[in-house]
C-alpha cells in the first residue's frame, strides 16, 4: 500500500489525474477501428465484384454455351481490382493507426490507474 503524499503533491497528482481523465474520456482509437471496419467491408464487396467480373470474362461455362469474346481490355475488372486494392490499403492504414493510438491510450490509462491508487480514489 502506498503512502499518502503531502497536500502540495496531492494537488499536483490530482491535476495530472484530471488532465489524463479528460484526455482519455474519448478514445480516438475506436474511431479508427470503426472507420477501418467500414472501409474493410467495402473492400470485401470490391473483392466480390472483381471476382465476379473476372469469372464472367474467363470462367468456365456450362456445356453447350458459347462465349462471346469481348474486344478490348477488361476495363471494369481492372477498375474493380484497383478500387479494391486502394480500399485494402486504407483499411490497413486505419488498423495501424488504431493500434498505435491504443498503445498510447493504454499507457496513459495505466498511469491514471496508478495515480488513482496514489490518491486513494479506488477503495
Amino acid at each position: 500500500m502506498e503512502t499518502v503524499p503531502p497536500a502540495q503533491d496531492t494537488a499536483a497528482l490530482r491535476a495530472e489525474h484530471d488532465a489524463l481523465a479528460a484526455r482519455l474520456e474519448i478514445r480516438r482509437s475506436i474511431d479508427h477501428v470503426r472507420r477501418g471496419a467500414y472501409i474493410g467491408f467495402a473492400a470485401l464487396i470490391g473483392v466480390g465484384l472483381a471476382v465476379k467480373l473476372g469469372w464472367d470474362r474467363w470462367g468456365t461455362l456450362a456445356p453447350g454455351v458459347v462465349r462471346k469474346i469481348p474486344t478490348g481490355p477488361p476495363v471494369f475488372f481492372f477498375l474493380a481490382v484497383v478500387l479494391t486494392a486502394v480500399l485494402v490499403i486504407l483499411t490497413l492504414r486505419e488498423a495501424l493507426r488504431a493500434r498505435r493510438l491504443m498503445r498510447d491510450e493504454d499507457a496513459l490509462f495505466s498511469r491514471m490507474l496508478a495515480l488513482r491508487g496514489m490518491l486513494g480514489l479506488d477503495h
